[in-house]
């Protein structure tokens, strides 16, 4: 018996990749979080699979199911929206399973800021423009920040910044970066990327906030600041040049 820990992907439910529809496919029981994984992607599941919703469960009571499965000899379907490698609470699963001697694996999937990227038709490392991209958060009541990792810290790299769950404090996020990128900096929320509901807005530094509360974001969605989203004028990358020696390895 194994919990397979798996990316749904952002939104799409035909962005999961082959090896996670294959391991839903054949899981009889599928632990989802409702709220957020496509219900599309339960069509996957064998017809007689227990479902069951995590997003009323706590931490305790999702491990009793996987506890549950594992003393039946049932593997499990975790599926988690995005990728679980980042912002996904899947290292306090894995030590719970750890602690009760389960066995587990990892099922990569697309994660939110990759589809926001494909929405945006945007390379996020262009050559000689941004070579960076810091994956981070705003600091939230529940959940503060380690030291160091303020936004205004990270700021000073310069580099290309995609916080994810900061729509709702896009205020704070203008006022502290600022200082680092400029009014004229440009930015891009992506909201429901890769969904039917897809909602893009682009602007700058100075104008960003405005437009996301007239739209109304509050959540589901990820800021991307930085120079690489306005590149026009960059040198091509070494990659693909001319004058590259091709039968040098």
């Amino acid at each position: 018996m194994t919990v397979y820990f798996i990316g749904a992907g952002p939104g799409a439910a035909d962005l999961i990749t082959v090896r996670g529809a294959r391991t839903l496919a054949a899981a009889p029981v599928c632990l989802y979080a409702g709220s957020l994984v496509p219900r599309e992607l339960l069509a996957e599941c064998p017809a007689d699979a227990r479902l069951v919703d995590t997003s009323q469960l706590n931490l305790d009571e999702i491990v009793a199911e996987c506890v549950r499965a594992h003393e039946a000899g049932q593997d499990v379907a975790r599926l988690h929206s995005g990728d679980p490698s980042i912002f996904s609470a899947v290292a306090e699963q894995m030590r719970r399973l750890d602690a009760e001697g389960i066995p587990y694996e990892v099922v990569p999937g697309v994660p939110a800021f990759a589809a926001a990227a494909a929405a945006l038709k945007r390379e996020l490392t262009v050559p000689t423009v941004g070579q960076t991209v810091i994956l981070t958060r705003i600091a939230q009541q529940a959940t503060p920040m380690p030291p160091g990792e303020d936004l205004a810290t990270l700021g000073r790299s310069g580099a290309l910044l995609v916080l994810h769950l900061a729509t709702r404090y896009v205020d704070r996020v203008v006022d502290e970066l600022l200082p680092h990128y400029g009014a004229e900096c440009p930015v891009a929320v992506v909201a429901m990327a890769s969904r039917p509901d897809e909602l893009i807005l682009r602007g700058i530094l100075a104008d960003i906030a405005g437009r996301v509360k007239e739209a109304g974001l509050v959540r589901t969605a990820v800021i991307v600041v930085g120079r690489t989203l306005g590149a026009e004028q960059f040198r091509d990358s070494h990659l693909y040049s001319p004058e590259r020696d091709r039968h040098v390895c």
